[in-house]
């Protein structure tokens, strides 16, 4: 990959991210420095990014976010009222015992009644 000026702020913003992160996040952090960088250039990066294992991406909410770290990322969906919540997933050794060879990262999408809705439903 050439190196750019435009490419080198876009790493160093990648570089800063604890969190997960969308390109829309990076863009406007990029742009205040180099007001004439394209969305459709931080998207390319973070594909190039993803396709060399560099960062991991996810879907949340239909949007694509990233995580530099091999995090988890989970929802629950209430099926009544349709809230999302994310939830944390502390161990997937289960999960592991399933796969053979390596697991890297894991999204998981959980339905369900949330505990507002189902206090309305045994009222």
């Amino acid at each position: 990959m050439r190196t750019t000026i435009q490419k080198r702020l876009l790493n160093e913003e990648v570089k800063k991210q604890n969190t997960f992160f969308n390109a829309e996040d990076i863009y406007n952090k990029i742009l205040i420095r180099h007001p004439t960088i394209g969305i459709a250039t931080v998207y390319r990066f973070l594909k190039q990014l993803e396709e060399k294992g560099e960062i991991h991406s996810f879907l949340c909410e239909n949007r694509k976010i990233y995580s530099l770290g091999k995090k988890n990322h989970a929802h629950f969906t209430c099926e009544k009222c349709n809230e999302i919540k994310h939830i944390t997933v502390r161990k997937v050794d289960f999960l592991k015992e399933s796969i053979e060879g390596e697991l890297c990262h894991l999204q998981i999408d959980a339905t369900g009644i949330c505990k507002k809705c189902l206090k309305k439903i045994s009222s």
